[in-house]
Order: structure tokens, then C-alpha cells, then sequence
């Protein structure tokens, strides 16, 4: 190859392509420095597994809401700015009917009734767990879908369905006001302050099995995500809803030729949507302990980004990037503080929008 051919493939590098090719430089290096702290013994084989085991389970209840919010943009044309409240509503409903249940006899209800928001009604005193309260905890489960997906069609039929026809701008400026009015009414009721309204996770060792206990709230948490997820693949595979949910994410204007149902299918996308972001911000704050105002929130960019990674519109996109998101984040912690391992995620997206702008399933729409 000539000076002269070597200048020209060098000039026609752009600015966008030598950032990924630094942001990919960056990955080979911090791989090869990963499997040398390995082989040398400063990173152990069971922080390495706790550290991919940890990003496992964040990507479970990432892909939960993931998948939601990939149907709304498959069938809806928009980019769901109000999912992350939605999320939020499924953990303080979910969670307000676990306490009312569960504090029964044992706390007040105005303090039961506000999770807690004048500081009584401890966790640990109403036996706020799986095993203390598993009737508490299965209805605060189911009540965190349904309440989710009453507000959701409720904002559907006030707001989106009058600007259905106007674009994507208009829906998306909607979404964003419906973010901010959800937080702020749950922020009236239940007021600003973070706190723990879940007890101590029971653990439970397996006999006869060389393993370590499990925590029955992650436990939860994963068999909760993994059969909602199945069902969800099941649906969209083997239903004819599902399959009418597929044919109008390719085609819309051919769906309503064919007699397809379309206010159904927007009905059935938006129950199944809201239903799993309810349940994820719930099985959350199993996991963690504590509700905010702000979790929906705080999580919207990551699950924008497991969508955005996994290819926008595909269901099967956003689960493979929730699992990419949730690992990296995780593993980012062997280098940089607890605080700031998100970036790691979002680099990661950068680089893959750069190289594959439609994604890892390069925009295959499957909802």
C-alpha cells in the first residue's frame, strides 16, 4: 500500500470513529488488566463471581423495565420519558399495601398507610420479609402491577391518545410532564425522604449442597424476573396478540389494513409494559432495603441505555443489553468508586452507537 493510499484511509477516520477507537483501547486494556489481577491473586475468584452474580441481578430487574419501555417505543412511536415514575409508582404502591397488610395489629395505620414517612413503623418490627410476611409481600407484588397499569392507561387515555397522531415530539414532551407530575404526587403523599421499609433478607442454606446461603430476596427477585420474562416471550411467540403486536411494530398502516385490532394491541402493549415496570420497582427495593421518590428515575438512563444498546424496538435487544449494562456496571467497580461505575455503562453504549448505530441486534423489531 502506497504513502499516498495509507493518508487517504487515515484522513477519512472521523472524529466519532477515533472516540470509539480510544473508548475500545481502553476495554482491551482494562480486559487484559482484569485477567491480570486475576492470575497474580489482588482480585479473588469470589469477589470476581460476587461482582458478575451482582451484575446478573441488576440486569434482571433492568431488562424488566427495559422490555416495557421497548414496546412502547416499538407500537407507539415514542420514547417513554414517564416510564421511570411508572416504576416508582409500582414500588410505593406495591410496597404501601405490603405495609398496611403486613403492619396489622402492630403499627398504626397513618404510619403504615405512608410507608413510614413520619419515621415509625420500622421494617424490622412488622416482619417486613419473605418469610416473616409472604402473604404481605406476594399481594404488595401483585398491587405494584396493577396500580401501575391503572395509571398507565389512565395518562394513555387523557394524555397519549390525543397526541397520538401529532408524532414523536409532542408524545415525548408529554411523557416528560407526566414524569415530573407522577414524582411530585407521590412526593405530596408520601414526602421527599429516603427510606427502609424492608427487613433483614432471611438467607437459606441449602443441605447436602456445597453452596453458600442464599438471600431469599434476591432469590426472589431473580425467579420473580425470569418467569415474567418467559412469559413475556411466550406470549409474543405463541399468542396471536403477541403476534399481532409483532406485525404492527413492523407495520402499522399494514396492520389496520389486515383488520388487526390496533386499539387492542396499544391497550394489551401498554397492561404488559406498566405491569413489569410495577413489578421491577418493586422487586428493587426487595433487594436493596430502601424506596426514594427518585428510583424510577435515577434508573431511566441505564434502562435507555440497555434499550439503546440492545437495538430500539427489539425486546430480545433490550434484555441482551440490560445483561451487557448490568455486568459492566458491576465489574466497573474493580477500578473506579460505587458512585461513578455508571459511566462505564454509558461509555460501553457510546462505543457500540459508534461502531453499530442500530444496536447489537442491529433495530430488529420484535415486540
Amino acid at each position: 500500500m502506497s504513502t499516498v493510499d495509507v493518508r487517504r484511509k487515515v484522513s477519512d477516520v472521523t472524529g466519532q470513529e477515533l472516540v470509539g477507537a480510544l473508548i475500545l483501547l481502553g476495554i482491551v486494556v482494562l480486559f487484559f488488566d482484569l485477567v491480570r489481577q486475576v492470575v497474580v491473586g489482588e482480585l479473588s475468584a469470589d469477589r470476581l463471581r460476587s461482582y458478575l452474580w451482582s451484575g446478573i441481578v441488576d440486569s434482571l430487574y433492568i431488562g424488566l423495565a427495559a422490555i416495557g419501555l421497548s414496546m412502547t417505543y416499538s407500537i407507539l412511536r415514542f420514547a417513554n420519558f414517564s416510564h421511570g415514575d411508572l416504576i416508582t409508582t409500582g414500588a410505593f404502591s406495591g410496597w404501601t399495601v405490603a405495609y398496611v397488610v403486613g403492619g396489622a395489629g402492630v403499627a398504626e395505620f397513618s404510619s403504615r398507610i405512608l410507608l413510614r414517612a413520619d419515621g415509625r413503623a420500622p421494617p424490622g418490627a412488622l416482619g417486613m420479609d419473605v418469610l416473616a410476611n409472604p402473604l404481605a409481600i406476594v399481594l404488595g407484588l401483585i398491587t405494584s402491577a396493577v396500580v401501575t397499569i391503572a395509571v398507565a392507561l389512565a395518562i394513555d387515555r387523557l394524555i397519549y391518545r390525543r397526541l397520538r397522531d401529532e408524532g414523536g415530539i409532542p408524545l415525548l414532551i408529554a411523557s416528560v410532564g407526566v414524569a415530573l407530575a407522577l414524582r411530585y404526587l407521590i412526593a405530596l403523599f408520601y414526602t421527599t425522604d429516603s427510606r427502609g421499609v424492608v427487613g433483614s433478607a432471611p438467607e437459606w442454606e441449602p443441605p447436602l449442597l456445597p453452596v453458600e446461603a442464599i438471600d431469599l430476596h434476591e432469590a426472589t427477585l431473580v425467579l420473580s424476573a425470569v418467569a415474567l420474562m418467559l412469559g413475556v416471550h411466550l406470549l409474543l411467540q405463541y399468542t396471536k396478540l403477541g403476534k399481532s403486536m409483532r406485525a404492527m411494530s413492523d407495520n402499522k398502516d399494514l396492520a389496520l389494513i389486515t383488520g388487526i385490532p390496533t386499539e387492542r394491541v396499544i391497550f394489551a402493549t401498554w397492561v404488559i409494559g406498566a405491569g413489569l415496570a410495577g413489578v421491577a420497582g418493586y422487586l428493587i427495593v426487595l433487594d436493596r432495603g430502601t424506596i426514594m421518590i427518585n428510583l424510577g428515575w435515577f434508573l431511566l438512563l441505564l434502562i435507555f441505555a440497555a434499550v439503546i444498546l440492545g437495538g430500539i424496538g427489539s425486546i430480545y435487544g433490550a434484555l441482551a443489553g440490560s445483561l451487557v449494562i448490568g455486568i459492566t456496571i458491576n465489574l466497573s467497580l474493580v477500578w473506579i468508586p460505587a458512585d461513578m461505575n455508571e459511566i462505564a455503562a454509558f461509555l460501553l453504549m457510546i462505543l457500540v452507537l459508534i461502531f453499530r448505530p442500530d444496536g447489537l441486534f442491529s433495530g430488529v423489531e420484535t415486540a
